[in-house]
């Protein structure tokens, strides 16, 4: 190291550079003037539902109490409390204090444990090593497309779909590629558009399974059509399984992995959606490799990029294995039960109205609405519709342009049943005041 009074000058420490003078050898310019610029990532973020939704003129009719069904939350209403058993597990959490310094970034061995035990199945195992815990459903996709994508490359994105993979992936350079969805086949991939969207720098095919927004639940034969496209092209895919087992039908929902022999996948979920607790951003990724392909630098870049924020909250990791183990099945089934009823409500009240087109969803949160628009001559797409639609009715359907996808809105059936029948209400009268036959139905108002 040499003596310790070397590079020293007096008592204070001083920077001396490789030709031992104190001052670099070339004088450096300097900046005339302040000029701090945002970076290109985030000039490039752009969340495309604050976009459409920041544009809006939202003022509610004040005789009337307003009822959002835009929030994609499920507690905002407060119908929709968690369980008492997964309470209890973040209190014991807190009262232990095992749990309030760093974790390691990929989450406690012991909490990744407990996920790879409660998802693991014989044709998809997974052990604590597949698991990595993050910060909500969210940054389990973000992780997931910047390991497996570069710029330059392109992703192939649902359309609709949820407007966070197009943030996440374009404000780093990777080009997003929108896959059609069939509205007169329950939301079923156009298999032939997706295939004619891969080229060889297609680095991920993103999956929704329930889906948001439209509420779809693939069957086993659509799923094995999709892996099938993705084995062709040889393109991993990233499933996004946030609301798996959140399905209102008597139809099972597999996972992709339970019928994947050949196509590695990433498959993200978390607490938010099933467990009612959104707020505490406790997500995963499950990582099912299969023949190697993602072998162990896959693995490695996960843990690297999970490093950037030492992952999800403690806590909440703390009380995660009470959470999967002790939450009773029937506060499951009154989930879905809930939301089933309220779907069926909706879609059964909306069917009746000329001029709207409601889509029956199978699960997640979500029915979608076609709006034939030719009906409405007043406006001009469907953010004009909604705009009105809160004007005069207070009620806030997000349009769902929000999703690259015009002419249809969202509606989020989450809200209390007495709020869904007057919300429902409301939408036909603004359809009645507003609907124009053609000529050859203009008996449709009798309905």
């Amino acid at each position: 190291i040499g003596n310790f009074g070397e590079g020293f000058h007096g008592n204070a420490l001083q920077h001396v550079n490789v030709n031992g003078s104190l001052y670099p050898a070339k004088v450096k310019s300097r900046r005339l003037r302040w000029d701090v610029k945002p970076s290109e990532m985030a000039n490039n973020t752009l969340n495309p539902i604050r976009a459409i939704v920041d544009g809006m003129k939202l003022t509610p009719n004040p005789e009337k109490p307003m009822i959002a069904l835009s929030i994609g939350d499920p507690t905002v209403f407060g119908n929709l409390p968690t369980d008492d058993a997964v309470i209890q597990a973040m209190k014991d959490a807190i009262d232990c204090q095992k749990y309030n310094g760093y974790a390691p970034s990929v989450g406690y061995l012991k909490s990744r444990q407990a996920v790879a035990n409660f998802y693991s199945i014989p044709q998809a195992p997974l052990e604590a090593e597949d698991v990595i815990l993050t910060s909500g459903c969210s940054q389990a996709i973000e992780l997931a497309i910047n390991v497996l994508c570069n710029p330059g490359d392109n992703i192939l994105v649902p359309c609709p779909g949820f407007s966070l993979y197009k943030t996440l992936a374009v404000s780093v350079g990777i080009e997003v590629k929108l896959y059609n969805l069939l509205p007169e086949k329950s939301w079923e991939i156009d298999l032939q558009h997706l295939e004619s969207m891969i080229d060889e720098r297609t680095s991920c095919l993103i999956v929704t399974n329930p889906s948001n927004p439209c509420g779809s639940v693939f069957s086993k034969e659509h799923l094995q059509k999709i892996l099938k496209v993705a084995s062709k092209y040889c393109v991993p895919i990233l499933a996004d399984e946030i609301y798996s087992d959140m399905v209102s039908t008597t139809a099972c929902c597999p996972s992709l992995a339970c019928l994947s022999s050949d196509v590695p996948i990433l498959s993200c979920g978390g607490l938010a959606k099933r467990w009612l607790v959104p707020g505490w951003r406790l997500g995963w990724i499950l990582i099912h490799d299969r023949n190697d392909i993602f072998g162990s630098k896959i693995r490695q870049g996960l843990v690297k990029l999970s490093q950037r924020i030492l992952g999800a909250c403690t806590i909440v990791q703390g009380a995660l294995e009470s959470i999967l183990n002790n939450t009773p099945q029937s506060f499951y089934n009154n989930t879905i039960s809930f939301l089933k009823s309220n779907s069926e409500i909706c879609y059964n009240q909306l069917s009746l109205v000329p001029g709207l087109n409601p889509v029956m969803p199978s699960g997640a949160m979500y029915l979608m609405v076609g709006i034939d628009m030719d009906h409405f001559p007043d406006f001009t797409n469907d953010v004009d519709f909604t705009e009105r639609l809160v004007t005069e009715q207070s009620v806030f359907c997000l349009p769902a342009s929000a999703f690259e996808y015009p002419n249809f809105f969202r509606i989020v059936v989450t809200v209390p049943e007495e709020l869904m029948l007057q919300a429902c209400a409301r939408i036909r009268e603004f359809c009645q005041r507003y609907y124009r036959p053609h000529s050859c139905d203009s008996n449709d108002l009798d309905q």
